[in-house]
């Protein structure tokens, strides 16, 4: 009698962000996508837990794929994202206008 055991390993890829920086390679400004792959070990095709985790960003024009940390993924995610007070206290007119005054 012969019994059958199908494991294996499978990578699931994650997109964290994309960004846009001017890239190491080829020197273009370009989007860069940051992922999160984990690889998981599978046990009849069932993904039961991660054996490894990684972080990269691809450049979308030259192909370029750089491995981060997680500290470092952290840091270009959060340099991507848009700065929440910087607009809301910029005033809307120009800055030596006057302040509009009350009619009655």
């Amino acid at each position: 009698m012969s019994d059958m055991v199908i494991f294996g390993i499978r990578d699931y890829v994650r997109t964290l962000g994309i960004v846009t920086f001017v890239c190491a390679g080829c020197q273009n400004p370009a989007a860069h996508r940051v992922t999160r792959v984990v690889r998981k070990f599978t046990l009849f095709f069932i993904p039961l837990f991660p054996v490894a985790v990684r972080r990269t960003e691809v450049c979308t024009f030259c192909g370029k794929v750089t491995k981060l940390s997680k500290e470092q993924a952290e840091l270009v995610l959060e340099m991507a994202k848009p700065k929440v007070g910087a607009a809301d206290a910029a005033p809307a007119g120009p800055p030596d206008a006057p302040e509009p005054s009350q009619v009655d």
